[in-house]
């Protein structure tokens, strides 16, 4: 009974850890997605101010 409880609960700290990991990876993606969101929009901001990389000189 020891063996199979003590491995059980390695065997948990084990999914503890994976989810950890998993949890880490999925914040660094979602702080991707909103940093770049962020970058975008800055963009968008840029051209509409006519401020941005793309300047609009017509007229």
């Amino acid at each position: 009974m020891d063996v199979s409880s003590s491995s059980g609960s390695g065997s948990v700290s084990a999914q503890v850890e994976v989810m950890k990991k998993a949890t880490e990876v999925q914040e660094q993606q979602v702080l991707k997605v909103l940093e770049s969101a962020n970058e975008q929009s800055k963009e968008v901001t840029a051209q509409k101010t006519g401020m941005g990389k793309n300047l609009n000189i017509t007229g």
